[in-house]
């Protein structure tokens, strides 16, 4: 049996992982590369299954990171079986269409400019309609339900905490090969305890023989979750005394969710003031529809709570508004007074977001809150290490406007979690490949698996590298 990394190396993005076992080949996510535009643009093209299609795909939640880049794949003839939850069908007919929408959008600015220089117009990574090819392979399976996918290969899925629809992957493989049975499993996402709306991670228990762990955050502890939401509140009072706008870079699928839950507790509780909060992103409005669609996946807290709330909806209440059209959009950049608008995308790379950017980051008064990991050479890391000038649209801009950063909404597990879900192990496994981290955090929670829990051998792929797996 062999594996071969081919995304999410030394790097928080692109994560793909192929396993070759019994002449089949399975690919564990179809991620899109994230970060610099041109690396990300090349990275995103490059042929990653060797000319030869996985046989099925395993998809361990819908982050674009994870799921964005299975378009390519059904434009380039693959037919197979994509399985995943419920919950990420459903994530990922919004999501995928978007990024298509973005793709085609993206390169009709671009080819304006090349066919000017003279130059060969580039084509969409994908387009919509290889999204509806690919929605046409999507099969769901349910959490904790065994279910062979492949000669000789069973696939278990255990709730993963991190977003709606997220799984740790269990595969029991018959290796022919070697004439040994073998567990892999793959982590995807862990995520935190006691984060509100979703279940907690489920651990594995009984262990395994390979494992591939995430390693967002090996190398950070990230503040208890009711801590963030006072430092939400104070961040939002400061920003109401200066009459200023409180803009909030979100990703659409998960922590636009989560903040408005936030939001929506503070507001019932009259511990922020009443006025006018917008969700202004379209995909974070349908992902939000798909949320309300999935009570099963719920928290004790969101189930009490919707028992309780006059509006018996998590997500709407008398000052929150979504927004769908671009004029209505367009609108937002006129208000007057105190608001809170949150738009997509979350790393400030395209959408909505930038033009609120732009109309606002001059202004002292305003604050810009970021909630989440920001990818180098992303605006949103320039923003974060408060560069003195950022570009928004290629013009340059004064960031003025104050910055805040509130680590405590992540969905990621931090080191002391991660090490937390390693060490439930009984069987531990005698490989384990770490994955989805920067080199630091990824050297860090290796080291510590091996000194703390007491895993083998822990290595640390390289983009592209093979490894020959087995039991001993």
């Amino acid at each position: 049996m062999k594996i071969k990394f081919e995304g999410a190396a030394k790097t928080v993005t692109g994560s793909r992982h192929l396993i070759e076992a019994n002449g089949y080949r399975i690919l564990l996510d179809c991620g899109m590369f994230q970060g610099k535009r041109k690396e990300a643009f090349e990275l995103n093209r490059q042929c990653f299954c060797d000319g030869e299609m996985p046989d099925v795909i395993v998809l361990s939640h819908a982050h674009i990171d994870h799921s964005g880049n299975i378009p390519s794949l059904t434009k380039k003839g693959f037919q197979g079986d994509i399985i995943c939850t419920a919950g990420t069908r459903d994530l990922c007919a919004a999501m995928l269409m978007d990024s298509a929408h973005i793709q085609e959008r993206d390169v009709e600015f671009v080819n304006r400019r090349r066919i000017k220089q003279g130059k060969n117009p580039f084509e969409p990574l994908y387009m919509k309609e290889d999204v509806i090819k690919a929605m046409e392979c999507f099969v769901g399976i349910n959490y904790n339900r065994r279910r062979q996918i492949l000669p000789g290969v069973a696939l278990t899925f255990v709730d993963a905490g991190h977003m709606l629809g997220s799984t740790h992957v269990i595969l029991d493989i018959e290796d022919k090969h070697s004439g040994q049975n073998t567990r892999v499993v793959f982590s995807g996402d862990i995520g935190r305890p006691d984060i509100p709306i979703i279940r907690d991670p489920q651990p594995i228990t009984e262990g395994t023989d390979i494992l591939i762990m995430e390693s967002t955050y090996g190398n950070r502890l990230l503040p208890p979750y009711p801590e963030t939401e006072k430092e939400l509140k104070r961040i939002i009072r400061e920003t109401f005394k200066r009459g200023g706008t409180l803009l909030i870079p979100s990703f659409a699928v998960g922590r636009t969710q989560q903040l408005v839950y936030a939001l929506h507790k503070l507001y019932n509780n009259e511990e922020i003031p009443p006025f006018p909060i917008y969700v202004d992103s379209p995909l974070a409005t349908s992902v939000t529809d798909i949320f309300r669609l999935h009570p099963e996946t719920y928290d004790k807290e969101m189930r009490e709570f919707l028992l309780n709330d006059k509006n018996h909806n998590p997500f709407g209440f008398t000052t929150m508004h979504y927004t769908q059209t671009v004029g209505e959009s367009k609108e937002l950049n006129t208000l007057k007074g105190p608001a809170i608008i949150m738009s997509a995308s979350g790393m400030m790379e395209s959408g909505r977001i930038l033009h609120h950017l732009r109309n606002r980051i001059t202004d002292s008064r305003n604050t810009i809150l970021i909630t989440g990991w920001q990818a180098p050479n992303t605006l949103g890391r320039r923003i974060v290490e408060r560069q003195p000038i950022v570009k928004i649209f290629g013009e340059e801009y004064p960031l003025k406007a104050q910055v805040e950063i509130l680590t405590g909404f992540s969905g990621h597990a931090d080191r002391e979690g991660l090490l937390a879900w390693a060490s439930v192990m009984k069987k531990k496994p005698k490989r384990t490949f770490i994955v989805h981290g920067e080199e630091e955090a990824a050297t860090e929670l290796a080291e510590s698996l091996r000194s703390e829990v007491g895993f083998e051998r822990v290595e640390i792929p390289e983009m592209h590298q093979v490894f020959e797996v087995q039991k001993r």
